[in-house]
């Protein structure tokens, strides 16, 4: 493996990191944030899905900006401008502004998950292996620092304006730093040289009647190879509106996991809360749990990957998390319900890598845009989970509302077909069983 490659896989990793420090700073400086411009929890709740809104349409331009300039480009200037876009909510004060602030970081933000991600199916490609999941593992692990570095500026009497200006301008040094060892922009394909070309040189060499036969043959081979043309348009035309179904179908998938994912990331620890009546500092462990497995799912993946084939990760993993939650759903115990949420993160962590991946080989002169595009519509699942759940619990109780949950795990691991490679058919006479 050159050493060019491996600087680039490193690269990915940095800016893995720090998306997620940067989302997580975010995160953990909400509660003062409110408090300060003095709004309600549902006030807060319409921020974010303007803060989402925002994300959905950052991904959408910096999908097709990535495929037209390529990541070396549009990594380093989104990761640039996100860490910039960082210290806006933490200056409002009001909502209002603040609502502004949340567009532009949610923008930001959208560009550079996409453009990374478009980037890492680059490097996944030139390593002949799967890689993306550990790179969706250092996003979680940018979240872990960013608690623990928002947890030590708010014991120093940071203002989170204070805290989060000098989170944004090392994100901006890495951001430029880490450049250099991007992948370059894969090369266009050029169009096949004109067969006519060996006949022209001919009848300049030879004489004028040569040259009438030589245009004669000419003439012939570009009929014949207009009509092999149409031929092959026709059929690229119909591989592009496959690729497009597969694409939407990869989509609804992320929906559906990431949804759970969000679910997960709002409700656990009030599960153990309210329902079963664990204190505050008990409960939010279950979050923690939730959060340390699907962590440890992420960096154990990519050679499960290679080992079982994609197609395997989603389904067995799907079906892993359909059983968690349905202990969170009917157990009594609390060790139980522990032991459930980490089955629930452990069984989702391969699973929405494995999406991303499969959108971004699909067509490798598209990557961007059908990654924008199962990123996108995944991302409004992450952010529908907790507002579904909430809508749910006026009609029955907390734990019951996760039925929803088991069964779209459950949907997911019949659906995980739509990753079947030529691989996983070899694959599957020898390892059936997994």
């Amino acid at each position: 493996m050159n050493a060019p490659l491996r600087a680039a896989r490193v690269a990915t990793f940095v800016y893995f990191s720090l998306c997620g420090t940067l989302m997580g700073t975010w995160v953990v400086n909400i509660p003062a944030i409110e408090e300060r411009v003095g709004i309600s929890h549902a006030t807060l709740g319409g921020l974010l899905v303007l803060l989402g809104l925002g994300a959905f349409v950052g991904m959408q331009v910096a999908g097709r900006l990535t495929d037209s300039l390529g990541a070396r480009v549009v990594v380093p200037t989104t990761g640039v401008l996100c860490s910039a876009a960082l210290v806006l909510p933490g200056l409002p004060q009001d909502p209002w502004t603040l609502a502004a602030a949340l567009m532009v970081f949610g923008f930001c933000n959208g560009c550079l998950d996409v453009s990374m991600n478009a980037h890492a199916v680059h490097v996944e490609k030139a390593y002949g292996r799967p890689v993306m999941s550990a790179f969706h593992a250092t996003f979680s692990v940018g979240g872990v620092l960013a608690a623990l570095v928002g947890a030590a500026a708010a014991s120093a009497g940071l203002s989170p304006a204070a805290g989060m200006a000098a989170m944004g301008a090392l994100g901006v040094v890495v951001a430029l730093v880490s450049a250099r060892a991007l992948l370059p922009a894969a090369p266009a394909v050029a169009a096949p040289a004109a067969a006519t070309a060996p006949i022209a040189a001919a009848s300049a060499a030879a004489g004028t009647d040569s040259a009438r036969d030589a245009y004669s043959a000419g003439e012939a081979y570009s009929a014949e190879e207009a009509a092999s043309t149409g031929k092959a348009g026709q059929a690229s035309a119909a591989a592009r509106r496959g690729t497009s179904g597969r694409i939407w179908i990869l989509a609804a998938l992320a929906l559906m996991v990431m949804l759970c994912e969000g679910a997960a990331n709002d409700w656990s620890a009030l599960h153990l809360k309210d329902v079963l009546g664990a204190p505050a500092s008990t409960a939010a462990f279950a979050y923690g749990t939730f959060a340390a497995t699907m962590t440890i799912g992420r960096l154990l993946a990519d050679r499960l990957v290679a080992r079982f084939g994609s197609m395997a990760i989603l389904r067995y993993g799907a079906a892993t998390a359909a059983v968690g939650i349905a202990i969170v759903t009917v157990s009594p115990w609390m060790w139980a319900a522990f032991a459930g949420w980490a089955l629930f993160g452990l069984g989702l962590s391969g699973c929405v890598p494995q999406l991303f991946s499969a959108a971004g080989h699909a067509d490798p002169a598209a990557a961007g845009a059908n990654v924008s595009r199962v990123a996108g519509l995944g991302y409004v699942g992450m952010l529908a989970g907790p507002a579904v759940i909430g809508w749910l619990t006026h009609f029955t109780a907390l734990n019951h509302t996760f039925v929803l949950l088991i069964l779209l795990c459950a949907i997911t691991a019949v659906a995980a077909g739509i990753l079947r490679t030529d691989s996983d058919r070899t694959r599957e006479p020898a390892h059936g069983s997994l």
